[in-house]
């Protein structure tokens, strides 16, 4: 099985950390460079909150760049303790000297696109704030990466920062406009539309006295941090049946077996103040195509297989095969 090569641009927050926890189990994803930016947490506490995923699982070879600190907007980043803890990772505190430090060294990401040149994909699940200038500053060498996968938009549901807007487009939809005009080719969104159904909750427990059992200290990470998230949108969303991992979904796009199904459509962000601020729309008519807005056309999620996602989480998390019927 040829392993797919990530560079992941992530604001580290409960469910990054858990995803990247999810592709450092797979055998299929190699997490190649990680641009830590601002979003749930400042740079700084995403910064320090990978080189906490260095340390405790192990894979400090993993370069961290240092990402933007504020959206294109100029505005100050407004962030959620409410929703992820004050330090990003619910009740997880790490501690660690000197990993604070600021650096400047976004530049350098440059390095892995050429090093694999067509064979890296680049998956963004925070704000678009550095790919943004990425595609700014670099337009040719984008052009080298095979795909694209962005966590972020609510196409045909609420938002979660306002009633249209989702928190990644809302926070630098100037951002995500750049990006979505002038990607060399069709982005993969993973939209609220489906992200929000993705939960694991109900295999947490069990997970969790498997990592016991087997003294999994990278495993145990997950339950404490779940069930902080999961508190969260127990008092946000009265009824719900666990907390959607967003960026979990995202990750298990890539996987061969991933079942999802997608609509390639035009896709706008609305960057001007007022309601609509932030609104992600895709044309979903059924027309024909001179008559759909003339924007870049996406690739979409707008469903996928969640009885597939479940298992290949669990029998990767536990590194063995479920039995099926």
């Amino acid at each position: 099985m040829k392993r797919k090569n990530v560079l992941l641009f992530s604001d580290f927050g409960i469910d990054d950390f858990i995803a990247v926890i999810f592709a450092f189990f797979s055998e299929e994803i190699n997490i190649v460079g990680i641009v830590a930016d601002y979003g749930n947490v400042s740079r700084e506490d995403a910064i320090r909150n990978a080189a906490y995923l260095q340390e405790v699982t192990g894979h400090k070879d993993i370069p961290v760049f240092s990402g933007a600190v504020l959206p294109i907007t100029g505005e100050d980043p407004v962030y959620y303790p409410d929703v992820h803890g004050i330090e990003g990772l619910g009740p997880i505190v790490p501690n660690l000297e000197n990993s604070n430090d600021i650096f400047e060294n976004f530049d350098d990401f440059k390095g892995l696109i050429q090093k694999y040149e067509n064979d890296i994909i680049i998956l963004n699940v925070g704000r678009l704030s550095s790919l943004a200038a990425a595609f700014i500053l670099y337009p040719g060498l984008m052009s080298k990466v095979s795909d694209f996968y962005i966590m972020g938009g609510a196409f045909n549901v609420p938002g979660n920062v306002t009633p249209v807007a989702e928190a990644n487009f809302y926070g630098d939809p100037y951002a995500a406009n750049v990006v979505f005009a002038n990607a060399p080719k069709k982005i993969h969104i993973f939209p609220l539309d489906v992200t929000m159904s993705a939960i694991i909750t109900a295999i947490v427990d069990a997970l969790d006295a498997y990592y016991q059992s087997v003294q999994n200290k990278v495993g145990l990470l997950l339950k404490p941090m779940v069930d902080y998230y999961f508190n969260f949108y127990k008092e946000t969303y009265p009824g719900i049946s666990g907390s959607p991992l967003h960026d979990l979904l995202t990750f298990w796009a890539m996987l061969e077996g991933a079942e999802i199904q997608y609509m390639d459509v035009p896709v706008k962000i609305i960057v001007n103040r007022g309601e609509a601020f932030g609104q992600s729309i895709g044309d979903f008519r059924n027309v024909p195509p001179e008559d759909k807005m003339k924007y870049r056309i996406h690739r979409i999620a707008v469903q996928f297989n969640y009885s597939n996602f479940i298992r290949t989480f669990y029998e990767i998390m536990t590194n063995h095969k479920t039995k099926t019927p």
